[in-house]
């Protein structure tokens, strides 16, 4: 199982953090140890205190392709949840600014809550389907579906150009406007509609660590 996720997906994102509207989907990995269950606490990694959430749709594939045609995609996900993309946004900026690859910074252990995954026929249209973020328990992101650059089946047939699709498989489509950070004590509420899907309280870590040693990388 693999975890493929999206950057830059909604235009009021991408405005908001500064980077320009892509042209064609922007593809990073999360490990499988980056998946944390619903209801299990996020903890604040020591690497970066300034860690942001970023709330999104995600799919799970149900069958095997390749090469996938944009009018075939609809049949490799039946299902559809959300998971919150943690980002650590400080060894973010630092990998931009030194021109590296910055998956790191969203992919450490536990950057990935997610939620259960519901039938598609439960949703009226996903297409049209509206989904938000409280915090402490004040929205703080909204968004629906239909404000996606690419659409889901417009990803699935990218992705599977590149890399091969397999059953379980997630895929996380980006997030709307309204990032920001989370700290020690937040209670984070993700919602499809009305319906609560997925729920992290924030903590820090039992026995604080020396950061001295995530501090230490040079250019290569």
């Amino acid at each position: 199982m693999k975890i493929i996720a999206i950057g830059r997906n909604y235009a009021a994102h991408a405005k908001e953090l500064g980077n320009e509207i892509p042209a064609e989907p922007i593809i990073f990995h999360k490990p499988q140890s980056a998946i944390l269950k619903n209801k299990m606490p996020f903890v604040i990694p020591a690497f970066d205190d300034r860690i942001e959430y970023e709330v999104e749709l995600i799919l799970k594939i149900c069958r095997n392709g390749k090469n996938i045609k944009i009018e075939d995609a609809q049949n490799y996900y039946k299902s559809i949840g959300l998971g919150i993309d943690f980002t650590a946004r400080d060894v973010q900026q630092k990998c931009k600014e030194n021109g590296w690859p910055w998956e790191i910074a969203k992919s450490f252990d536990g950057s990935a809550p997610i939620s259960p995954f519901y039938p598609l026929s439960e949703f009226d249209d996903i297409h049209n389907l509206p989904f938000s973020l409280k915090k402490n328990g004040e929205t703080v992101q909204t968004g629906n579906s239909n404000q996606m650059i690419f659409s889901f089946e417009r990803l699935i047939s990218y992705i599977s150009i590149y890399f091969t699709l397999n059953i379980g498989d997630i895929i996380f489509t980006g997030t709307p406007t309204g990032v920001g950070q989370v700290k020690e004590g937040d209670f984070l509420e993700a919602f499809i509609a009305n319906q609560s899907m997925l729920t992290c309280m924030v903590k820090l870590p039992n026995e604080p660590k020396d950061k001295s040693i995530y501090q230490k990388r040079e250019p290569a």
